[in-house]
């Protein structure tokens, strides 16, 4: 789609350089950042000590592959400020993740780092289309979750006039939306559907609005979900990637011009793919786990962050120097093993996806029946299907499952907007093995 008044916007340095300007780039600012981890950080200390590796003997970008990973588990273990960088005086602001399964992990930046974030978040706005003087709804939840602020800095900073509307209050924000005529929305995938759904109960086109643009991140999403939105919508969707412990929204973005997966801003955040089980390093274009390394961050430096998320590198195309990452297909800790086979929530997404009557928004639900383990998968019915439709889901969603897959499932048509939701976002597994 074609925005009519699309407005070309000089591109910064970063993304003007070759991709030989940028290596280098990169290796002179992982040495800094394995410096400043190695004398600020005591964990790091003791992490790079007991692999005998210091700071200096990373020559070379694929030295990096000889130093240990991070893990969620060790930010963890060190909350809330042991792994910090910095003195206490220098930090500006904390985000922390919602710590549903377990202690929560804080996040610390500095004057510098919230710089840096506004920066590569406005980058990401402009290669999703987005330009000066553009209105823009943002709809992800504000506060401790990174997703709202980043995004509102970030707008602020490219020159845009931000709507902070934050997220529930779904009839006010379809008002909002009628009202304010922003051309950008930045929300999460699950949670545009439900502003979808309100719009067409109000009986108002969602067609009809003046968005152009929708920037859609904080949790996986597929290609049908995206065609769906689109012709929905009439819109762009894009995806935005981040993560609150490498910084929050702004790692990468896939731009509005190609949509082929998301660009990595390499000069702030190095990507590595490793197996999610043995830890390699696996060649470029492998399927595997994403790995990330901070290149700027002061406050709380991270050296191979295991993300957990599945995905691959490509060249980069509407930005070159850029790697891209293909849309992230699930995490290695959501794999389900079944019976004895491997399943993971997209696959069942893309099922629900193409299956007459229900909406996109479903919930996988395991339990222990005597010694085995069993899997109901939980979907929302459309507002329009008919107790004929919903059980005609049903059945599709089990057989689809079965005979693409190899497992049988129990499925449960509920009513729309009975699944718990979390900062717009659904919990896609609620595990109950472990309850009697």
């Amino acid at each position: 789609m074609q925005r009519p008044n699309d407005r070309l916007v000089p591109r910064d340095a970063a993304e003007r350089m070759t991709r030989e300007e940028l290596t280098a780039l990169q290796l002179e600012r992982l040495r800094a950042t394995l410096r400043h981890a190695y004398e600020n950080v005591p964990f790091y200390r003791r992490s790079f000590d007991a692999a005998g590796i210091r700071p200096d003997d990373c020559r070379t970008l694929a030295d990096l592959a000889r130093l240990p990973f991070t893990t969620k588990a060790d930010l963890r273990e060190h909350y809330p400020f042991g792994m910090f960088a910095v003195p206490d005086t220098r930090i500006r602001r904390l985000h922390a993740s919602s710590g549903t399964t377990g202690t929560p992990t804080v996040v610390g930046y500095t004057d510098r780092d919230l710089d840096t974030w506004a920066e590569v978040v406005a980058r990401s706005i402009r290669a999703a289309g987005g330009r000066p003087g553009d209105r823009i709804h943002v709809a992800y939840g504000y506060g401790l979750f990174t997703g709202g602020l980043g995004a509102h800095y970030g707008a602020e900073r490219l020159g845009c006039t931000v709507i902070p509307a934050s997220g529930g209050m779904t009839a006010r924000q379809v008002r909002l939306i009628q009202d304010l005529q922003p051309q950008i929305i930045m929300v999460t995938p699950t949670y545009m559907l439900t502003l979808l759904d309100e719009f067409e109960r109000q009986g108002v086109d969602p067609r009809s609005t003046s968005l152009t643009t929708g920037i859609f991140g904080a949790e996986p999403w597929t290609e049908e979900m995206r065609r769906e939105i689109e012709e929905r919508f009439a819109i762009d969707a894009v995806d935005i990637y981040g993560l609150s412990e490498i910084i929050g929204p702004g790692v990468a973005q896939e731009c509005a011009e190609t949509k082929d997966g998301l660009h990595i801003w390499e000069d702030h955040f190095y990507p590595e793919i490793v197996d999610p089980v043995t830890g390699e390093v696996l060649p470029e274009g492998s399927h595997g786990e994403l790995v990330l390394t901070s290149l700027t961050k002061e406050a709380m430096p991270v050296v191979r962050y295991r993300t957990r998320d599945l995905t691959r590198l490509l060249p980069g195309t509407a930005r070159p120097a850029f790697r891209r990452m293909e849309r992230i297909t699930g995490r290695s800790d959501d794999m389900i093993i079944l019976r004895g086979v491997n399943l993971f929530p997209a696959q069942i997404e893309e099922i629900v996806l193409r299956t007459p009557g229900l909406a996109p928004h479903f919930q996988l639900r395991l339990t222990r029946e005597g010694r085995m383990d069993h899997l109901t998968v939980r979907a929302e019915a459309r507002p329009e299907a008919t107790p004929e439709q919903r059980g005609a889901a049903s059945g599709e969603v089990a057989r689809q499952v079965k005979e693409g897959i190899g497992v049988t499932v129990t499925v449960e048509v509920v009513d729309g907007g009975t699944l718990e939701r979390s900062v717009g976002k659904l919990k896609r597994i609620v595990d109950e093995r472990g309850k009697r």
